[in-house]
């Protein structure tokens, strides 16, 4: 379970960082090959997502109590943010293209295995 939940910590940095690179990008901010255009709304639910990650990482990599917990809310908010973004571009309210299309799906499938993982440890703790 320790494995596991270090593992879900370390992911979840990853997903902060990925989180916070897009989150610049919508904002207007070129990293290297990397530009999007400026998007408000998606510049807002990145950053709450980059946050609710860290605080997932916080909780699992310290050992916290509410680690668990923590971990699945956090992974459940962060892909509500994602599902939001595919629904943006599905109704053209950003711009699509191909690397949006797969940031959502890749976010969206990672987050979703985080959120599956946490759930099964909850059970299996009880």
């Amino acid at each position: 379970m320790d494995a596991l939940r270090r593992a879900l910590g370390l992911l979840s940095l990853v997903y902060l960082l990925v989180f916070a690179c897009f989150g610049l990008s919508h904002a207007g901010v070129a990293l290297g090959p990397l530009h999007q255009p400026v998007i408000v709304p998606a510049v807002i639910v990145e950053t709450l997502c980059a946050a609710a990650m860290l605080t997932g990482a916080v909780g699992a990599l310290s050992g916290r109590a509410w680690a668990w917990d923590g971990l699945i809310y956090t992974h459940a908010g962060a892909l509500a943010g994602v599902l939001l973004g595919i629904m943006a571009v599905a109704f053209r309210a950003g711009g699509e293209n191909a690397l949006l299309t797969w940031y959502h799906g890749t976010m969206a499938t990672m987050l979703a295995a985080g959120l599956a993982g946490a759930f099964y440890v909850s059970r299996v703790r009880r």
